[in-house]
């Protein structure tokens, strides 16, 4: 597995919380690495100082007569005067009492002679300093040896001068307060991100939790046909945005879609019911009836109620298949067209007038569905129109939106549903723009158009625009 899968399957709290861990590791790092900065000046600093005073030594010993390397009272004599220099003793207990450094340490031996100065340098622990000098070397003095109570840190040179062997050194100076209150401010401060880190980290996976768990409850709500709750709003949990719209949209359009089943099951309802309630009670006379001429009649009757009741559940089943529900540009007016003209003999019968006030209107949509609509309208505006009236079907574009209405004379709305923004029902208790409505707003809605009705007193005026 990849590092960049491995990455993509931690939680936003995992990350946090790593993000946290490694600030703290980059401080006590940085913190270690100034550390070694610091030591590393420091140590220069006695290296230099050391490397002076050998200088001066070395001085000394080329003054000294040739009889030196070989007569051991005279070197023993010089070695005392070189070692006691005055101060050096006094520096020394300053040093190992307050943990400053500076002071200078020597130890020197040769062949017959006692050694001379700091005998406790002989047995320290050296290692080698070459980027510091040829000859420089770090020397460790645990406590009890050079000082009483304290641990001591040497930088010294030490070579071999003809008989001799020379170590000339500086303490090293401990860091300082500053440096002990520099550090633990560092260290405060990793530990504050770390504490910080893993509180924002826990904060986040509950507040995670929560969102998430309101993002269930309202697909479990919706499951069991409940969709008033939504996913939370982003302020509750920001890493949800996108997840929490998609969620919303998803239910928004399974509403939508419920809607369109409910609204469909109605239409078809109202298309099955009337041709059989006909053919039942056509067949009902039929059976008590004992004229052959009547019979006949009623038969052919039924059959065409139950012709009419299989075209609409053909015509039912059509909108089901995928060709029919094909999005293509779509003239409104052509369609309004169609329908006035197919509604046209029901409307002479009667002598009902369908006027038509069209223009060039087109939208991109489902043919079969919008010629449904229109048909479904000018449909209910013709039957329910009383005998010489007039039946309005419009097709326009008002401020770019194409549109179409049907305005006819009928028993229209009920102004008190639409104001309480019911579903509409006809007035006087007939049969009218109740039915099949539903259908027809769903129809709209699904082209992401709006249906209005309104009430003309006396008629309807029911339109859509898209």
């Amino acid at each position: 597995m990849t590092l960049g899968r491995r990455l993509a399957g931690l939680t936003g709290s995992w990350l946090a919380a790593a993000v946290a861990v490694l600030a703290a590791l980059a401080l006590a790092g940085s913190l270690v690495v100034t550390w070694q900065a610091v030591r590393m000046d420091q140590r220069e600093k006695a290296a230099l100082a050391a490397l002076q005073d050998y200088g001066a030594m070395l001085a000394k010993l080329g003054d000294m007569p040739g009889q030196a390397a070989t007569d051991a009272a005279f070197l023993a004599a010089w070695l005392s005067a070189v070692q006691d220099r005055p101060g050096d003793a006094a520096a020394l207990e300053r040093n190992c009492r307050t943990g400053r450094g500076g002071a200078g340490v020597r130890l020197i031996t040769a062949p017959g002679v006692a050694p001379a100065g700091a005998v406790a340098l002989a047995g320290a622990r050296s290692e080698p300093l070459p980027r510091l000098g040829a000859n420089v070397h770090r020397l460790e003095l645990p406590a009890g040896t050079l000082c009483p109570d304290r641990a001591v840190e040497v930088v010294a040179v030490i070579d071999q001068v003809a008989a001799l062997r020379v170590t000339v050194g500086r303490v090293v100076e401990r860091p300082g307060g500053a440096w002990g209150w520099a550090a633990a401010a560092v260290l405060a401060a990793g530990g504050l991100i770390l504490a910080f880190g893993l509180l924002v980290s826990l904060f986040a996976r509950r507040r995670l939790t929560a969102a998430v768990a309101e993002v269930n409850r309202s697909l479990d709500r919706a499951a069991l046909g409940d969709f008033s709750n939504r996913a939370p709003p982003t302020s509750v949990a920001p890493e949800l945005t996108e997840l929490s719209a998609q969620v919303n949209r998803t239910l928004d359009r399974l509403q939508e879609l419920l809607g369109w089943l409910r609204d469909t099951s109605d239409q078809l309802a109202h298309d099955f019911r009337t041709p059989l309630a006909r053919a039942t009670a056509r067949l009902d006379r039929l059976i008590d009836s004992a004229d052959p001429a009547e019979r006949t009649a009623l038969a052919e009757a039924a059959r065409e109620d139950l012709q009419a009741l299989a075209g609409a559940m053909n015509e039912a089943i059509s909108l089901r298949d995928g060709e029919t529900w094909v999005f293509e540009p779509v003239r409104l007016d052509q369609i309004c067209a169609a329908a006035a003209e197919l509604y046209q003999p029901l409307a002479d019968e009667r002598g009902v007038t369908i006027a038509l006030d069209l223009a060039e209107a087109e939208v991109l949509g489902v043919r079969s569905l919008l010629q449904r609509a229109v048909a479904n309208l000018v449909d209910n505006a013709v039957k329910f129109s009383p005998d010489g009236a007039e039946v309005t079907v419009r097709a326009d574009v008002v401020d770019g939106r194409p549109g179409f209405s049907v305005a006819d004379r009928g028993p229209g709305i009920d102004p008190a549903l639409l104001r309480a923004g019911a579903r509409p029902r006809p007035a006087a208790n007939r049969e009218s723009h109740g039915m099949g409505l539903p259908f027809v707003r769903a129809i709209v809605h699904r082209h992401g158009g709006r249906l209005a009705v309104a009430d003309r007193q006396p008629g309807a005026l029911i339109s859509a625009r898209f």
